[in-house]
């Protein structure tokens, strides 16, 4: 299918979308609240992945407690939905309100150096509005620095040209995967700094290498390639911890884990990741995306590795 006919294919969608993104976060809200019913007790979207995976991530907590979770989950993955939209048409003022940035001195510094930074994170609500640190770094807006995340192209060219406008709505840019090595390493030889989003919770891709440990209460097979391109690129190395204050409001604070990738130990990196990851969720479960099948295939530990955790206590 042609670009031009992909257009004219999705155009009602796209106007219906611009439509959308004009109304206030009020009344996006009250469609939230609409869509939750809707895609929880109608639709029951995956459902039962949710209940699964919450139920052996917490197996210490009640049935009611976990019920409480997954019920919120769904009211926010509907709100991350609207919100994301919401990036169409939104001022900087408005965003600086609703997602404030703290200790950006962690990857300012970082800058001051000279070092280009890896920033890890996760699919924590609302992730799409992480791109808005541009209004809160000194460098923003330098010549010699870029401020990038990483994605993985979607099938769909028109949806995939839609969410790159919207991630790129404050001045970021995007970088395909397959090829941000390549990217990042080009930036360093034209002497561009940069800070790069790594989203490293999700399932591994077939023949990614990975660190088997326990995270979440879980054999878990953990993303090793932002590691390993941090430790190739001798980048600082941080962690994006974002919270979710209120409806629509989230703070997101900077914590260092390597001033220099490269001097660390192997997997040390990875391993303190999987520790700030699971203290984030945690704090708040139902801030966490547990639609997605993280733990399809099983994953054996070492003894060792196992016998190192215990269960929390109540």
């Amino acid at each position: 299918m042609t670009t031009r006919l992909e257009n004219i294919i999705h155009a009602p969608l796209g106007w219906m979308l611009r439509g959308l993104a004009l109304l206030p976060f009020g009344a996006l809200y009250a469609l939230s609240s609409a869509t939750f019913a809707v895609l929880y007790h109608v639709a029951r979207y995956r459902r039962r992945v949710v209940a699964d995976n919450l139920a052996k991530c917490f197996p210490h907590l009640t049935d009611s407690e976990r019920s409480a979770i997954e019920r919120q989950f769904y009211r926010n993955l509907s709100d991350y939905f609207f919100e994301t939209i919401k990036l169409l048409h939104v001022s900087d003022e408005e965003m600086r309100r609703r997602i404030v940035f703290e200790d950006m001195e962690v990857l300012d510094s970082l800058f001051d150096q000279g070092k280009s930074v890896v920033a890890y994170f996760s699919h924590c609500f609302n992730w799409e509005w992480a791109p808005a640190i541009t209004l809160w770094s000194r460098y923003a807006g330098r010549d010699d620095v870029r401020f990038c995340q990483v994605y993985r192209p979607l099938k769909n060219r028109w949806t995939d040209r839609f969410m790159l406008r919207l991630r790129s709505r404050f001045g970021s840019l995007s970088l395909p995967k397959r090829t941000v090595l390549r990217d990042l390493l080009r930036m360093r030889n034209e002497g561009i700094m940069s800070v790069t989003g790594f989203m490293s919770d999700q399932k591994p891709s077939h023949g990614d290498p990975t660190l088997p440990l326990m995270f979440l209460r879980r054999p878990t097979a953990m993303i090793t390639g932002t590691e390993t391109l941090a430790r190739k690129l001798k980048t600082g190395v941080i962690y994006f911890d974002l919270s979710h204050i209120s409806r629509g409001h989230y703070r997101l604070k900077l914590r260092p884990i390597a001033e220099d990738a490269s001097l660390t130990t192997p997997m040390e990196i990875t391993r303190r990741y999987a520790e700030l990851l699971q203290q984030s969720i945690d704090r708040d479960p139902a801030d966490w995306l547990w639609t997605h099948k993280r733990w399809k295939k099983p994953v054996e530990l070492p003894v060792e590795e196992i016998s190192s955790h215990e269960q929390p206590a109540r």
